[in-house]
């Protein structure tokens, strides 16, 4: 497989949530689960983790699926899997000009690869990934038509009042129940940020252990309706959320109060859980209306989401 196909390409993201989370051997990897929460097929997934299964990290059992093989992980450059970084650059380059209306509604690969400067595979990659995180799609003759997505501060916000209503309901479900293993693991990725990844992580990463702490808490309802919802709200509020990373100072406030919220969850409380996640959201809210200017379409120029 080429250095930057999709399938090495979330071997190397697969790999960093490993380590990230410090994994326990035996720890079961769900291609499925895998799959709808990164926006991409099961195709790509089960390529990542046949490869990371060659190169020794994943353990396959036939009928069974892949388990973390060791407790200590190499890193992706060790393995010779880190993403090139002209796909990260091209994929946060296309999502801005998105956002600020600077590309066609429909637009040809050729034409694609010229502005970007890809090669066919480079630009394969990037196009197989939006496609997955849906904001564009295959037209039936050729080329690619841009979909509507989240482009104003107003929508943004409006998805995270839909969150306010669904999120602190799900931890009030008959029989809520997260395991102690979960809990530790998203403490440990609170603390990391703590410790000063919140500077040195790329967008997408902070991206992503948002969604994975809140898609974590909801998914312990037991209620797939609600984790289904946050799902879909997380895949179509991602470039928004990208922009809005430009100001990270409240993300040491917000690690806070995720650890909070595991606080009351480790000790049962749903209520208290509840309570403290509607806090944090609505704080949330508030910070939106006072970067306004950072998430408006046209507020940000030449905006680099994929840099630290």
């Amino acid at each position: 497989m080429a250095k930057g196909d999709l399938g090495e390409v979330l071997a190397a993201r697969l790999l960093g949530e490993m380590r990230e989370q410090r994994l326990a051997a035996g720890t079961h990897l769900r291609s499925q689960d895998l799959a709808s929460r990164l926006g991409v097929s099961r195709f790509p997934i089960g390529q990542a983790l046949q490869i990371l299964a060659e190169k020794g990290v994943l353990r396959h059992e036939r009928n069974r699926g892949y388990f973390v093989a060791s407790e200590t992980q190499p890193s992706a450059d060790e393995l010779g899997l880190a993403q090139d970084d002209r796909i990260g650059a091209a994929y946060f380059r296309i999502a801005d000009d998105h956002l600020r209306a600077q590309l066609p509604e429909q637009i040809t690969e050729s034409e694609l690869r010229e502005r970007y400067q890809l090669t066919r595979t480079e630009l394969s990659t990037v196009l197989t990934r939006i496609s997955a995180e849906g904001w564009a799609e295959r037209r039936a003759g050729y080329g690619w038509s841009f979909l509507p997505v989240l482009t104003t501060p107003e929508s943004l916000e409006q998805t995270y009042r839909l969150r306010l209503a669904l999120e602190p309901a799900a931890l009030l479900e008959p029989g809520y129940t997260l395991a102690p293993e979960l809990i530790a693991s998203c403490r440990q990725a609170e603390e990391r940020l703590l410790q000063g990844a919140i500077e040195t992580d790329s967008a997408d990463a902070l991206h992503e252990r948002g969604v994975r702490f809140h898609e974590t808490i909801v998914g312990a309802s037991g209620n797939p309706f609600f984790l289904d919802a946050i799902r879909r709200l997380n895949r179509i509020r991602r470039l928004l959320s990208y922009r809005s990373m430009l100001d990270r100072k409240r993300y040491r406030a917000q690690c806070e109060e995720h650890l909070a919220i595991l606080d009351s969850l480790a000790r049962r409380d749903q209520d208290e859980a509840a309570a403290r996640l509607r806090s944090h959201l609505s704080h949330t809210i508030d910070n939106l209306a006072r970067i306004r200017p950072l998430l408006s379409a046209r507020g940000v120029a030449g905006f680099d989401p994929g840099a630290a």
